[in-house]
């Protein structure tokens, strides 16, 4: 049993703006719940009992958030220890960074700004016992099918064609993976370095590195607005949620919404907890923050509110709300 798992908090979203302009891009909410709740919500499922968050762009807003008692933060009573990095220090620095907090054991590291629904027990399995430094969890579908794995081994043989030679199938990496403790005396103190070059050193000095192809459930990667607009439209076209949340979720108005009885609402369009629609305003396929105000006779269309500011989304997929 593995119960300790590093979250990616600290990245900046730069492709999300403006919806991260003043939150890290994990607490982007989907359907009104902050996106790195999911993998803490995952990885409890899986039997991880504590969590160590890295923090840069507006860190305040996890303590905002999640709140802060004897500088440690708690999430449905397991305890959030955070490290800030004042400045960014890639995957891998980070890892380092957060040495002292991770413990002597090996730990799952999470991005925190993707959202899974697959089991990780396969991943926990394929780690333990096996003398991996670490073991990454993959999939065979996706643009950035950039890991070449041998089946038979279970051995990852190349990333990135940073090594070359190899004939692998290639797969995506989930940014999921179990990390040994071992690995962190490869990662060079206050540098700005990825895990993927220092396990790629790894693997060019012979050390194990295993993955584990999982191909059931979902795997979206929240990188811009467009994918932001369609994991809520295909949440919401399914009518079920997440298999690990409880079954209330999701829910297109959230409480203490306040829709005019004028107003015509469509399509995949979510209202946030204490936003407000104004009279005869219509919205067809549009995220609305919480606590944001929809003006009378507005007309917003396939487009996220926040922050004060309405940013329109290529993206037209529309459905029925949940």
């Amino acid at each position: 049993m593995i119960s300790t798992a590093f979250v990616l908090g600290a990245g900046l979203g730069t492709r999300l703006r403006p919806l991260t302009e003043h939150r890290p891009k994990p607490l982007v909410p989907i359907f009104d719940k902050p996106l790195i709740t999911f993998a803490f919500d995952h990885l409890m499922a899986s039997g991880v009992r504590r969590f160590v968050v890295n923090t840069h762009h507006c860190a305040n807003a996890y303590t905002a958030l999640l709140g802060m008692e004897n500088n440690a933060a708690i999430y449905r009573g397991c305890p959030i220890q955070f490290s800030h990095e004042p400045v960014l220090l890639e995957t891998g620095g980070g890892i380092k960074r957060a040495a002292p907090l991770l413990g002597e054991e090996p730990f799952i590291v999470y991005n925190g700004d993707v959202l899974a629904d697959f089991p990780l027990d396969s991943l926990i399995a394929a780690h333990e016992g096996s003398g991996n430094l670490a073991t990454l969890a993959l999939r065979s579908e996706g643009a950035e099918r950039r890991i070449q794995w041998d089946q038979p081994s279970g051995l990852i043989t190349d990333m990135r064609g940073l090594i070359g030679g190899r004939n692998e199938p290639a797969f995506l990496f989930t940014g999921i993976s179990i990390i040994s403790p071992e690995v962190l005396n490869h990662i060079p103190a206050g540098e700005i370095v990825s895990i993927i070059p220092v396990l790629v050193d790894l693997l060019r000095a012979g050390g194990r590195i295993g993955g584990v192809v999982i191909d059931e459930g979902d795997w979206f990667d929240i990188g811009n607005i467009n994918s932001y607009m369609e994991v809520h439209s295909i949440i919401a076209s399914r009518k079920q949620g997440i298999s690990y949340l409880e079954e209330a979720w999701p829910t297109s108005i959230q409480n203490k919404a306040h829709i005019d009885s004028t107003a015509e609402i469509r399509g995949c369009t979510i209202v946030g907890e204490g936003a407000s629609i104004g009279a005869r305003a219509r919205l067809e396929n549009v995220i609305v923050w919480p606590g944001e105000n929809v003006v009378a006779g507005s007309m917003i269309k396939n487009a996220v509110i926040s922050n004060g500011t309405v940013t329109q989304s290529s993206c037209t997929h529309g459905c029925e709300p949940a």
